[in-house]
């Protein structure tokens, strides 16, 4: 589990009721209930910063006072440098029952000079844990050295600090823990770095359930990619929708607006000529590029292939009808791009057999049940589990991934599956499937894979749905949908 991935199973298990000062509380009596194991009533030191990790020391400070042992606290930064609401929390807690009554001694460091050498059976860093970048800051930097020359055991809470939670590399100098005590899952710093830091790792459960992994949150969000403040136009992403024909010009430009509302730069837009004018009319944000005839024939795939070439995913299928025309070129082109892609509507039910594995970049598909049915020639089961089980084994047999529309959207890559509960059912309006595949599309774009790409798409056009319901109820469109997909990713 990467460090990035700890956070959004933190941040959707608060989401599902199991609060953030609940997983500290745990961790913090985690590490104590493993002192109190290896050891009978002693001296323990424990070195604590102003992240979540010192909030876990805070903890494990507490319980190691209920049980007899003596606790020396050095509390290594500024308290106004303390920005999670549970380590404040533990912090105060600490503060309040420093007094005579117990053995605890809290020292505050704010200067490295004020930090000397300590003697201890047991020395636990709780100074950085996953929140390392670069090379370690004074008073931090002393306090590793310090704690490196202690003679006593060292343990390390969640990865030793200096330590890089996600290539387990040390770019600096790190605490050479004893034992390493980390939480919910080993992260993949931690199996690849050296004994020499990390020492025996033990995993503890610490309550969060297997649920904060599966289902989609709000912790999720974490994983959006970041605009770079030196970017220009073009860096953020580029799309190609291809789609369209003479009944239908709404599904490829709802499609287009919502791979804008991604927040990628630049939108194309490949459509017959017979719909060309009311897309180019609707926004002038779009590149509009004609094609030959009424709907997509075979004739324009050469002029697709070759504009897909200059922009990063491609959304396809989107109001493109059925004709036996279109049939032969959208096989076609699915032969001869080479960008990753998203197939809807349209596009699933004109797939030939097997062309989905002759495709050599990432694919996403997303079908209803009915479409996932006429696709792969199976039912979708009626028992969830069932249906997660056929949803991978059909994505890892076609090598795409898989995103089940429906009341709960089903996610697969083949090798993980995610559960999306957010949308309603006043998202069964025409046009909100077509919001969903641009936004996935534009997600692409953006560097995410297929699988992230598909779980963030489906988990934020579902808020946005949720967000249009409040003011709506059941009475909004896709286009009204669209004005909260800015929101639903804040």
């Amino acid at each position: 589990m990467t460090p990035k991935d700890m956070m959004a199973v933190d941040s959707n298990a608060e989401e599902l009721g199991i609060s953030k000062p609940a997983l500290m509380e745990n961790a913090g009596k985690s590490v104590a209930d493993h002192i109190i194991d290896i050891l009978d009533p002693c001296k323990i030191v424990i070195f604590a910063g102003t992240g979540g990790n010192g909030g876990d020391g805070f903890v494990t400070a507490r319980h190691l006072l209920n049980n007899g042992y003596n606790v020396e606290l050095f509390f290594i930064g500024h308290s106004d440098r303390i920005k999670s609401p549970e380590t404040l929390q533990n912090w105060t807690a600490i503060q309040n029952i420093n007094s005579d009554l117990n053995s605890l001694k809290v020292k505050r460091i704010e200067d490295s000079s004020t930090l000397k050498k300590v003697t201890a059976p047991v020395i636990v860093d709780a100074l950085l844990g996953t929140g390392v970048k670069g090379k370690l800051r004074e008073p931090v930097s002393s306090a590793v050295d310090i704690i490196n020359k202690s003679e006593g055991i060292k343990i390390a809470v969640d990865v030793p600090s200096g330590l890089d939670p996600l290539t387990g590399n040390v770019q600096d100098k790190a605490v050479e823990a004893d034992f390493t005590l980390t939480f919910h899952e080993i992260k993949t710093g931690l199996k690849k770095a050296a004994v020499r830091y990390v020492g025996n790792v033990i995993l503890y459960d610490i309550g969060i359930p297997k649920e904060a992994e599966i289902f989609l949150g709000k912790g999720d969000l974490l994983r959006l990619k970041k605009r770079g403040m030196t970017s220009h136009k073009g860096n953020n992403g580029r799309v190609l929708v291809i789609g369209g024909s003479r009944d239908y010009s709404g599904a490829p430009t709802l499609a287009a607006h919502a791979a804008f509302k991604s927040g990628v730069d630049l939108v194309h837009v490949a459509c017959p000529q017979s719909v060309a004018l009311p897309i180019r009319s609707y926004s002038p944000d779009f590149i509009v590029h004609t094609l030959s005839e009424e709907i997509i024939v075979e004739e324009d795939v050469d002029k697709i292939v070759e504009l897909s070439k200059n922009v990063d995913s491609v959304v396809i299928g989107c109001g493109m009808g059925r004709d036996a025309e279109t049939a032969a070129a959208l096989n076609e082109i699915l032969g001869e791009i080479k960008k990753p892609m998203v197939i809807d509507a349209d596009g699933l039910k004109l797939l030939y057999n097997d062309i989905l594995h002759e495709i050599e970049n990432e694919v996403i598909v997303t079908p209803h049940s009915a479409e996932f049915k006429a696709l792969f020639g199976l039912d979708v089961p009626e028992r969830l589990n069932d249906k997660m089980e056929i949803i991978s084994k059909v994505s890892n047999k076609n090598k795409c991934v898989v995103l089940l529309k429906g009341a709960l959207d089903i996610i697969s890559n083949g090798g993980k599956t995610r559960l999306n509960k957010t949308g309603n059912p006043g998202m069964t309006v025409g046009g909100t499937g077509d919001c969903l595949a641009g936004l996935t599309g534009g997600l692409l774009a953006k560097g995410h894979d297929a699988f992230e790409a598909a779980c963030l798409g489906a988990y934020i056009n579902g808020r946005a749905g949720d967000m249009a319901s409040v003011k709506y109820e059941y009475h909004f469109t896709a286009t009204d949908m669209m004005k909260y997909i800015d929101d639903a990713f804040r």
